[in-house]
């Protein structure tokens, strides 16, 4: 078959995929060139073109034209969940038959395998976790990899550690592209990757350097963004703004918060001002994100009010805004996410209203990096000393990381050939591996200048667009005519008093509920805590009550200058005290509250006790006397601690209580004190991240002859 008749074949079937008549439906001369050169010339292929270019049209017409020729089915690595359903009903309109195996179909895995085993499934769509899962990685992988007939890498940026959403899961294709018969093509493809990150691709899935490789790397404008930037001063102008002129946006839109607490109160914001909003976050129920999907698609909501868990993955084309409530650290992924608005449409508006909080939770992520080389030897060794496979809960209460980090850790060093994830767990494999300290470096030192380059686009005079591109190394890079620097501000920035007051009633809500710990950590024992299991029901606090969170934009606003690490320890500030006082008497008088007259009513407090605390010991004391103060109750004293310093750790549970264990005392004063009351009794801290020490000091004032243990604090971290 000569070129001509595959271009004829290939625009055949996109006319199928997009639903246009035949004679309407050319595919592009570089879509085209990508798809010669996978199906004609069975080559690999790096595609880096901008989010609406069609990168999903050229692996799903050469799956097609594969298909015809024999060929097996097309395994496509993509970590969009969100994009794997909106792909799969867009196969079936070209006639492909798509299936996926993800963390949220569990359910259909095996009959999902038997299908590619039979030979009915075109496209399999894998989330790149499955690729280092045991069973998948040894039994299912190489079956896929000695028959697929086209290898598509979507999203490859995520490959790099250079990039902005490295996934070491990714680096697992290594082992699949080695184990592809000879003359199978592979596309990798990506809307966000600078120079340095598509070298670095390139050279990771061998589609680049010695290769033969075809790399389509085009111009990053997108003609239907118009950017532009609001500076307004606080919290509650930026939510006032958004509740007053959402309604002004185009169509329906996403409007991104940087935390799942901002989100929610974004949310429930929006909706007090009469728009049809919904949440989406890494919290939120799987089935209620597809329904918030489908909602949006549908256009029967204005807006999800989502965080980066919904991220790359959605794909609806008349998308009309993207509004940032809260800076992005990173322009290329705010490049990304701004590029899912205006595929399919003329003009888009796209906001971003950045918060002085926004530095705050950058540096928060920042904190979460690849560990130190001690941390990360000291893991090494454990699993070297266990003998036997460790899974992460037993392997936790061994280390100085929380589970999130130590699982990203162990993938990379799984990677790396160091350890290996087996059935039961993970183990060594006792490979020499040398910590690549000038390589973290260089990536910690990219983040800064990343964070630096956002300060720059807020504040630049010159043309935004063109800034983004000259981030991603677009070389056409020109002013775009269209944003706010080059085309005038399309927007005020100025709200009604009424919208800022309602808005600042909204952020001013105080009281966030505290649910206290029921179960011990796993794995103490080994490490010297006898204590395993469930709390005993007479030695747990009863759930509490914060004044906020430190991640959302009202009270954690307020809350993080007063508890950051170097503020100075002094009294609780009037405003703040009032605000406990009003959480208190909404405790009282909620269900269940003893004030609320309710038959099952819990008793009222007979007392106050405070926290020990080494760094803010006045800021507590002086909290726990306002309240007793102010509820009439007598300031009962304080839990002491039995060594002048306690190790602070915060990296994860089990390490969280070996610090607490034996460190706090009920003193004497206080225990009478207790024995002298019958009932419960408020206990005040500060903050609480873990929720650990709040159940280690309930457990003693229980033990100690409290009936019952009220935690009350001024911030949930996290």
């Amino acid at each position: 078959m000569s070129n001509a008749e595959l271009r004829t074949e290939a625009d055949a079937v996109l006319a199928r995929l997009v639903g246009a008549p035949a004679d309407r439906a050319r595919l592009r001369e570089d879509q085209w060139r990508a798809i010669e050169a996978l199906v004609a010339e069975k080559r690999r292929a790096l595609v880096v073109q901008r989010t609406g270019w069609g990168k999903s049209a050229v692996y799903f017409v050469a799956t097609a034209l594969l298909r015809a020729r024999g060929a097996g089915p097309t395994v496509i690595v993509s970590p969009l969940l969100a994009l794997m359903r909106n792909q799969v009903e867009a196969a079936a309109r070209a006639g492909i038959h798509a299936r996926t195996i993800n963390s949220s179909n569990t359910e259909e895995w095996d009959t999902v395998q038997e299908e590619v085993a039979a030979g009915t499934v075109d496209v399999l769509l894998v989330s790149p976790e499955r690729l280092n899962n045991p069973d998948f990685r040894d039994q299912v992988l190489p079956r896929l990899a000695a028959a697929t007939g086209l290898l598509v890498v979507d999203e490859a940026h995520c490959i790099s550690d250079w990039g902005h959403d490295f996934r070491p899961d990714y680096r697992r294709l290594r082992t699949m592209l080695a184990e592809l018969p000879g003359g199978v093509p592979v596309l990798a493809t990506t809307a966000t990757a600078n120079a340095r990150v598509t070298a670095d691709v390139a050279e990771q899935l061998g589609t680049g350097g010695g290769t033969d490789a075809l790399v389509l790397r085009g111009p990053l404008d997108r003609e239907s963004l118009s950017l532009g930037v609001l500076r307004l001063p606080d919290a509650a102008h930026r939510m006032a703004w958004l509740g007053e002129h959402l309604g002004d946006l185009p169509g329906s839109g996403i409007v991104y918060t940087l935390t799942v607490a901002a989100a929610e109160e974004v949310t429930a914001f929006l909706r007090q001002c009469g728009h049809t909003v919904a949440s989406y976050t890494g919290k939120t129920e799987n089935a209620e994100r597809q329904q918030a999907e489908e909602d949006l698609l549908a256009n029967r909501v204005k807006a999800l009010v989502a965080t980066s868990a919904l991220g790359m993955g959605f794909d609806k084309p008349d998308l009309g805004f993207v509004v940032h409530l809260g800076s992005p650290s990173s322009p290329i992924a705010y490049y990304q996410q701004v590029g899912r608005a205006g595929r399919g449409v003329e003009h888009a508006e796209v906001l971003l209203l950045p918060g002085k909080e926004d530095e705050a939770i950058w540096q928060y992520f920042a904190s979460i990096a690849f560990p130190p080389e001690e941390q990360v030897r000291h893991t090494l060794d454990a699993l070297a000393q266990a003998g036997r496979p460790l899974s992460l809960p037993a392997l936790e209460p061994l280390v100085e990381l929380r589970r999130s980090r130590l699982e990203i850790m162990l993938k990379v060093l799984d990677v790396d050939g160091a350890v290996r994830r087996v059935k039961g767990g993970w183990i060594s494999t006792g490979v020499p591996w040398t910590y690549d300290t000038e390589r973290y470096a260089w990536v910690a030192k990219q983040r800064e200048t990343e964070q630096q380059a956002m300060r720059d686009y807020v504040t630049t005079t010159g043309c935004r667009m063109e800034f983004l591109r000259r981030q991603l190394d677009d070389e056409e890079a020109a002013p775009c005519g269209r944003c706010d620097n080059c085309a005038g501000a399309r927007f005020a920035d100025s709200v009604s008093p009424a919208a800022l007051d309602a808005a600042r009633g909204e952020l001013n809500r105080a009281g966030v509920e505290v649910e206290p710990r029921k179960m011990w950590p796993t794995g103490l024992p080994a490490i010297g805590v006898d204590l395993k299991g469930r709390i005993p029901a007479g030695d747990q606090a009863a759930p509490g009550r914060a004044l906020g969170r430190l991640s959302d934009i009202g009270w954690g606003n307020r809350l993080r200058p007063l508890l950051a690490p170097q503020a100075p320890d002094g009294p609780v500030p009037d405003d703040v005290a009032q605000a406990v006082v009003g959480v208190l008497a909404d405790w009282a008088k909620g269900p269940g509250g003893w004030a609320s007259g309710q038959p099952d009513a819990q008793p009222r407090p007979v007392g106050v006790v405070t926290m020990a605390s080494h760094g803010r010991p006045r800021l507590i004391q002086s909290l726990g006397a306002r309240i007793a103060e102010v509820g009439r109750l007598p300031l009962l004293g304080s839990l002491a601690y039995t060594a002048e310093t306690v190790p602070a750790s915060r990296s994860n549970s089990a390490q969280r209580l070996k610090a607490l264990h034996g460190a706090l005392a009920v003193p004497p004063g206080l225990a009478a004190a207790l024995a002298e009351t019958r009932g419960p009794v408020l206990l005040v801290d500060d903050a609480t991240e873990t929720g650990w020490t709040l159940a280690v000091a309930a457990r003693l004032l229980r033990q100690a002859g409290a009936e019952g243990v009220l935690p009350l604090v001024l911030a949930v971290q996290g």
